[in-house]
């Protein structure tokens, strides 16, 4: 089988995703490269054989020589280059979260539809031995029947992260209970089996709201990946507009009865998730997502605390960025275009997480009021639970 011929649009700080795609004679390769920043198209055009430079994402959507193409730009960009890149059919990854409102994931959801163009989402953690292994654990019935999912989000960087560049600006983000949420409610679904219905939600800018910004056009220092301020009211050089919450928690009901919550924080001094599944014949937790992490689990009982679980299972190990997941979902991504079938990610999955980090946002700067999550139309759904194609 001959290479999937792939362009890369966004040579950000995915472009890793890039280099998992790049592997001439094994499946795939990158021939075009894209990126509005001439400066950054050069120094990473090195990494690269790619026979196409370009500044603008359009000028990829004529060309016969190019299969697929992986969509990294910014969030409030990729509903309209994934539409452009679907009605040229072009096969799109699309990173997540596949857009900044419900409507925006439903309108390319309907282009995909509309011109049978393959789209996939990237939704790694899926692909992350920690996730997975919690997955098996629920599937093996070793907890009984899921009922409650808490997740905990402590966001170490977070300050460096989200708020010293676009992350900060609610109109291109709508907050981070999406942009930062909508990898681990998606996880949130897939280990609960089902999608949220209800969510309510409260949270404030507490920290970063007061802190030294930048002037406008001015460039993010650029050591911010490299050394990093604390206390966080230490932090300068914020992004200019700064106006997403630092701080929040969200409840979700989902639509085959289990209750989730979600809490992210951004200013507390380590960087790591905390999983708890509750189910009706016991619990797993970890705390940690890297490899050699343990996913604990309590089903005898009952007892008081104890840190001697009945069982601990090891997060197996792997190589690579995001503990082995991003080359697994790329792998995916590949067969995906070239061969069809089901696969661990899923559009409509994605479109559900954003909905419910959406509606989370809006009860958020409501004040704490319940909304529902707009369901999806029945056709679209019917559509993608068919492998992207109509039923019969």
């Amino acid at each position: 089988m001959e290479d999937l011929r792939i362009g890369v649009i966004g040579l950000g700080l995915r472009t890793s995703l890039a280099l998992h795609a790049h592997r001439p004679g094994r499946g795939s390769v990158v021939t075009a490269l894209c990126d509005s920043d001439p400066a950054v198209l050069k120094s990473q055009s090195a990494r690269f054989e790619a026979d196409v430079l370009a500044e603008d994402h359009r000028e990829l959507l004529d060309r016969p020589d190019l299969d697929a193409v992986i969509v990294n730009t910014p969030d409030d960009t990729h509903e309209r280059i994934a539409i452009d890149c679907l009605e040229a059919g072009k096969a799109v990854y699309l990173e997540k979260p596949m857009a900044i409102t419900v409507e925006g994931c439903d309108a390319v959801l309907r282009a995909a539809r509309r011109t049978g163009t393959r789209l996939y989402v990237g939704h790694n953690m899926r692909h992350m031995g920690v996730v997975r292994l919690m997955r098996d654990i629920i599937r093996k019935g070793v907890i009984g029947e899921p009922k409650t999912v808490w997740v905990r989000h402590f966001v170490g960087y977070g300050g460096d992260y989200y708020f010293k560049d676009w992350h900060a600006d609610r109109t291109r983000t709508t907050g981070l209970l999406l942009q930062k949420a909508a990898h681990d409610l998606d996880v949130v679904h897939w280990l609960a089996g089902g999608y949220t219905t209800r969510v309510n939600a409260l949270g404030d800018l507490m920290v970063y709201g007061d802190l030294p910004r930048r002037a406008p056009g001015t460039p993010r220092p650029g050591n911010w990946l490299r050394e990093y301020e604390w206390p966080p009211t230490a932090r300068r050089d914020l992004h200019h507009i700064v106006d997403v919450e630092d701080v929040s928690v969200m409840n979700m009901r989902l639509d085959n009865g289990v209750i989730a919550a979600y809490q992210q924080c951004h200013f507390s001094p380590d960087y790591v998730r905390n999983y708890t599944v509750i189910g009706t014949e016991g619990r797993l937790e970890n705390f940690g997502d890297g490899p050699g992490d343990t996913v604990k689990v309590w089903n005898t009982g009952p007892t008081g605390y104890r840190d001697d679980c009945d069982i601990a299972y090891k997060v197996p190990r792997a190589e690579g960025s995001h503990g082995g997941a991003d080359a697994e979902i790329i792998a995916e991504f590949r067969r995906f275009v070239q061969e069809g079938g089901a696969t661990d990610t899923s559009p409509v999955a994605a479109r559900m997480s954003v909905a419910a980090g959406y509606m989370a946002t809006m009860s958020l700067r409501d004040g704490g009021m319940p909304y529902d999550v707009p369901p999806l139309d029945p056709g679209l759904a019917a559509y993608f639970a068919n492998g992207q194609s109509e039923p019969a």
